[in-house]
């Protein structure tokens, strides 16, 4: 039994971010034209967001840190940004190492925490 895809675009919906595949290794040519596909995607979908694959990207190296980081500058240059799914666990100490954050999927958002007032009580002050 086969199912065949039904005819035109899929339905996605704003809230739906699109997804880059990027299979490495990736040379430096190929680096302009994969920011152009960002900043097609962001356009396509006004998510916001464009989720980057980077399982299939090789072993992490300098050249996988730029092309992130020009990624990502592309993606904020269009109102918008990248995250990135299935990063490996030495892609990830690379980038913390070179001072570069990046949004993972699956893991919460990184916030600051509110900002509270903490009020000092002194023995033998009036109860307000």
């Amino acid at each position: 039994m086969s199912y065949a895809r039904p005819p035109g675009l899929q339905i996605v919906d704003a809230m739906t971010p699109a997804v880059l595949v990027l299979a490495g290794p990736v040379t430096r040519d190929e680096v302009t034209g994969l920011c152009d596909d960002v900043r097609a995607l962001l356009e396509a979908t006004g998510a916001g967001v464009v989720v980057c694959d980077v399982a299939g990207l090789g072993p992490p190296g300098l050249t996988a840190v730029d092309l992130l980081a020009r990624l990502e500058l592309a993606a904020r240059r269009a109102d918008g940004r990248i995250r990135l799914r299935e990063p490996a666990p030495a892609l990830s100490a690379l980038l913390d190492l070179v001072g570069l954050s990046f949004e993972m999927e699956g893991q919460p958002e990184q916030r600051e925490p509110a900002l509270g007032v903490e009020e000092a009580v002194e023995p033998g002050d009036p109860a307000v």
